[in-house]
């Protein structure tokens, strides 16, 4: 048997119950769990003694956590008339669409102010597919 430690969310997710069920076993003493600073962890032993069936090996891989970047860009560009503010918006909201299946969307914005021949585009996505974007409006802006 392994001497693995699991968190209270993967035992609760095993169980089907609520996060706050396990910790009012392990409050009560019904689930013995290690206080590990602000979090409880319950030995794979443990919870196997508590349910009476073991279990799987991969629990741990059911709860997995992947780390995500996202960037908030806000363009201005002045100066702009009409016909280029729309060149723009149009292949900015073309090429947004355009992603990998599996891939996180990117959102996009574009507002055209008229009177101060102003643009402003609001871009959230990830870092990778942000940049590619911008690079665009700028391939377009600087020609």
């Amino acid at each position: 048997m392994s001497d693995a430690f699991l968190s209270v969310d993967q035992v609760a997710e095993h169980l089907g119950l609520h996060v706050r069920t396990i910790r009012n076993y392990v409050r009560e003493g019904r689930l013995p769990a290690v206080r590990i600073g602000k979090q409880y962890r319950i030995a794979r032993e443990d919870l196997e003694t508590f349910t009476g069936r073991a279990v799987p090996e991969p629990l741990r891989d059911s709860v997995v956590r992947r780390r995500h970047a996202e960037v908030s860009s806000i363009v201005e560009v002045d100066a702009v008339d009409r016909a280029t503010a729309d060149r723009v918006s149009t292949l900015l909201l073309g090429a947004a669409g355009t992603g990998r299946p599996g891939d996180s969307p990117l959102r996009v914005q574009t507002v055209y102010d008229e009177e101060r021949a102003r643009m402003k585009i609001v871009v959230i996505g990830a870092v990778t597919d942000t940049a590619r974007l911008l690079d665009y409006v700028d391939g377009i802006l600087s020609t």
